[in-house]
């Protein structure tokens, strides 16, 4: 996909350490001008409804997300409904980050284990929609869908 700027990045990491701080500003200063970044760490859907339509967008990462949406307490059932919704309600491209957590080895606590499957639940379902899926592992891209 070939697509003129502007581009909306939308970031859902957050800062919650000096580590955290200094990566995402890091990452910042590798978008050029073309990038108009939206925070978005629990409101997801929102920052879709609202800029879904204005061009491009990159959403980095859903794995991040869903990460803030347990550690809040939110329903993750509902939550990741109305994400689906946003998406699939979206009028212009959008391009999505995530990562496969399930080819490691089985976490040794509840709530990682937790995590994993529903990592790879929202994978599935994110996936099921989109036009394309590309796995990239070890640099190289494995297109799935």
């Amino acid at each position: 996909m070939d697509c003129a700027p502007p581009w909306v990045y939308i970031a859902t990491a957050q800062a919650h350490d000096d580590e955290m701080a200094v990566r995402i500003a890091e990452h910042r200063q590798r978008r050029d001008g073309g990038w108009r970044t939206v925070e978005a760490p629990l409101d997801l859907p929102g920052a879709i409804a609202a800029h879904g339509s204005e061009g491009p967008v990159l959403i980095d990462c859903l794995t991040l997300w869903l990460s803030n949406v347990m550690l809040t307490g939110r329903d993750l059932v509902a939550e990741t409904q109305r994400l689906i919704a946003a998406l699939r309600n979206a009028d212009g491209p959008i391009v999505i980050v995530s990562n496969e957590v399930g080819f490691g080895i089985v976490p040794d606590n509840a709530l990682a284990r937790k995590f994993r499957d529903a990592q790879g639940r929202l994978n599935m379902q994110v996936a099921a929609i989109a036009d394309r899926a590309v796995l990239i592992a070890a640099g190289l891209p494995l297109t799935l869908k």
